[in-house]
């Protein structure tokens, strides 16, 4: 029960908790019906782990898709989810997002200012697998004028600097491979040079770019929706606590200004915090590389520290963690930036790419190192010595370097001086020189590289098969052959960057029905508690199926979650 000595009252339908994708997604849908909605957001920045996303949303049998002559029955994508999920698999909530979806796209692209774009090829990350396809479910934010903010600008979170180039984001997709291909094609490096042409004079004019791509996009487009709906958001204001009368949750005691104010929230409560990847008690309870719980390297926002849990548990919710995978673990990083700070860096793309090798410190590869982020940490984990440091180095050497960067190392014509001086890339004349700088063994490094090297100016790779894979070669680099994701390892200096274990959100999260509301212990609805992006338990089943699944979910049930505390019925067919 809430304080009862709260001066300050506030009245509303429904109170949101979090403003990323998910609490946008149930405060715009609500809004849109015509509640009274309010956002309320801890951190000083509106977006969460959206707004520093790849803005990639996976979202099967969408309008999108079938403008591209994709038609698919729901049947096969619940195929591919149950083989994804295995015994994890919750036949209800999938069968709520494949019918939901859908209509959430159509509705957030005709009454809102969310704009998607597809890519007619962008395979599933197990696209060989029952169910799997080679595009069709995967689109991406389209890419948002951010002076239609208006001052809301200011507020907006930021994203990874990492994933900049002078300050500018770079689309996903096609604006990334511009980027790369600039000093090999004329096309690319015209392109190049108009985009930088503009940021440049964004910069002059406004003090920052002002076009917002990925989950910048996102988080943008979805705010402005939430404020042409005149719905409020109010940022340095969490929630101290929630409002529990006859088992049922009618509001939250929100801090803001430094003051207790009670909300009432007539219809509900959604809680959209982010999950915990900055969680330290939560992680060390359920990462296993993480003992202590700090063995952990999460991109999210800092501010992502489990409240949505809490605040659940306290109503008498319950966190599933029964899931094999506890998050969506992604290769990254740490960098040390120019002003000191330290960074967080995923590695998406650059392991496909020919010319590079991952191995353990015994100097030997353990997986495909163009499978996916979250495929290729299991098989770091797995191939891990006990009370070694879970990490691997991704090896390449100058050449390859040059032409395609490797994590935060920028291709040529960029300098590499920072990065060397601040031992984030390690150099050497030699492998063995490289082996020693790194802590990795030399001799079984040079024997891996001479093995590797044998096959590889033939396109092979007997030992993992990279470039075997759809997503692989999709990743890789299509002007080179024959395949796009094996290149020999031959002329020094070579180089090795370290990669630790990080997270691009987290799975484990609050049981819920497929109408997104919070269960008990008896796996009962909570009266007037919702729960929808990563606080939600994930309907992947402890997998990663494809690019977009966290935000396509996370669209969908804030979707669900406010239609359904509008009172709209959700229609769904048997899948």
């Amino acid at each position: 029960m809430a304080n009862e000595q709260t001066q300050e009252t506030y009245h509303c339908d429904v109170l949101v908790v979090g403003s990323g994708c998910a609490g946008l997604s149930a405060a715009v849908t609500a809004g849109h019906h015509g509640l009274k909605v309010l956002v309320v957001e801890k951190e000083p920045r509106f977006g969460g782990t959206t707004a520093r996303s790849g803005g990639w949303l996976w979202i099967p049998g969408t309008s999108l898709a079938k403008a591209w002559g994709i038609e698919e029955s729901p049947d096969q994508a619940k195929t591919y989810l149950r083989h994804e999920a295995g015994n994890s698999f919750d036949a209800a909530r999938v069968d709520a997002f494949l019918t939901e979806g859908p209509k959430a796209v159509d509705f957030f692209t005709t009454s809102t200012a969310v704009r998607f774009d597809m890519p007619l090829t962008f395979p599933d990350y197990h696209a060989e697998a029952p169910g799997g396809a080679q595009g069709g479910r995967s689109m991406v934010t389209r890419p948002f004028d951010a002076h239609e903010l208006g001052d809301a600008l200011k507020n907006l979170g930021s994203p990874l600097p990492e994933l900049t180039v002078f300050g500018m984001m770079l689309g996903s997709g096609k604006e990334i491979v511009h980027f790369m291909r600039a000093t090999r094609s004329l096309t690319s490096a015209a392109y190049v040079a108009k985009r930088l042409s503009k940021h440049a004079i964004d910069v002059m004019r406004n003090g920052r770019g002002m076009t917002l791509t990925n989950g910048n996009a996102l988080a943008g487009r979805l705010a402005k929706s939430a404020f042409d709906l005149k719905i409020p958001l109010w940022l340095n204001s969490p929630v101290r606590e929630l409002i529990v009368e006859n088992g049922a949750v009618r509001g939250a005691v929100v801090v803001r200004e430094g003051r207790p104010i009670r909300v009432n929230a007539k219809r509900g409560v959604v809680l959209a915090c982010g999950g915990f990847p900055h969680d330290v008690a939560r992680r060390q309870k359920m990462f296993p590389h993480a003992p202590t719980g700090r063995e952990h390297y999460s991109p999210g926002p800092t501010g992502n520290t489990g409240d949505g849990l809490r605040l659940a548990e306290s109503a008498g919710g319950r966190v599933d963690d029964s899931l094999p995978n506890a998050a969506a673990w992604v290769p990254v990083s740490v960098t040390t930036r120019k002003d000191g700070s330290k960074g967080v860096m995923p590695h998406f793309i650059d392991r496909a790419k020919p010319g590079v090798i991952a191995v353990m410190a015994d100097g030997r590869r353990f997986a495909n190192e163009g499978n996916s982020y979250h495929d290729f940490v299991q098989a770091m984990i797995k191939a891990a010595k006990p009370g070694e440091e879970i990490a691997a180095h991704l090896i390449c050497d100058h050449e390859t370097l040059r032409k395609y960067g490797l994590g935060c190392v920028p291709p040529r014509p960029m300098p590499l001086g920072h990065h060397l001086k601040t031992g984030y890339l390690k150099r050497g004349a030699t492998l063995a020189e490289l082996a020693a700088q790194a802590g990795i063994d030399a001799k079984a490094l040079e024997a891996t590289v001479v093995e590797f090297n044998t096959t590889a100016a033939e396109g092979r790779d007997p030992a993992f098969g990279k470039g075997s894979r759809a997503y692989n070669r999709y990743q890789g680099d299509a002007l080179h052959g024959p395949n796009p994701c094996i290149a020999p390892i031959q002329h020094g200096p070579f180089y090795a960057i370290k990669m630790v274990i990080g997270d691009l959100g987290t799975y484990a999260g609050i049981r819920t029905d497929a109408n997104a509301r919070a269960l008990d212990a008896d796996g009962q609805p909570i009266a007037g508690l919702y729960a929808a992006g990563n606080d939600m338990a994930s309907i992947m089943g402890g997998n990663y199926p494809g690019a977009g699944i966290t935000l396509g979910p996370a669209l969908t049930f804030g979707y669900i979650a406010g239609k359904h505390i509008a009172g709209v019925a959700a229609e769904r067919s048997k899948l």
